[in-house]
């Protein structure tokens, strides 16, 4: 009987551990993808910046027109994110579930 017990924890605990790792691979992807992000925009703005002081900027409607669109543009991809990132930790906990499920049935 505690062999059964200790191979049942053992199931659990490494179905645990692969849901871990793949979790924290998924948030390392996304991580990666924010940095990404991050780094043109500043890249953006830096060169933004650098054009406006050279006193080569467009005029002050078409950059606040431009700035506008940057800004929508950062929503979007931080919605796109938000979107992506809740469905990978339901696709996550899908998978848990299932392992779970499974666990439970072999022990039945």
């Amino acid at each position: 009987m505690s062999e059964g017990i200790a191979s049942a924890f053992a199931q659990e605990s490494a179905a645990n551990a692969a849901t871990d790792l793949a979790n924290a691979l998924e948030a390392n992807k996304r991580l990666r993808a924010r940095v990404r992000q991050l780094e043109k925009r500043l890249s953006s703005q830096l060169g933004a910046i650098v054009w406006a002081e050279s006193g080569l900027g467009a005029p002050v409607d078409i950059d606040q027109l431009q700035r506008r669109i940057a800004l929508l543009e950062q929503d979007l991809a931080e919605k796109r994110g938000e979107l992506e990132e809740r469905t990978e930790e339901l696709e996550a906990a899908r998978a848990a579930n299932r392992e779970l499920t499974r666990s439970l049935n072999h022990r039945s």
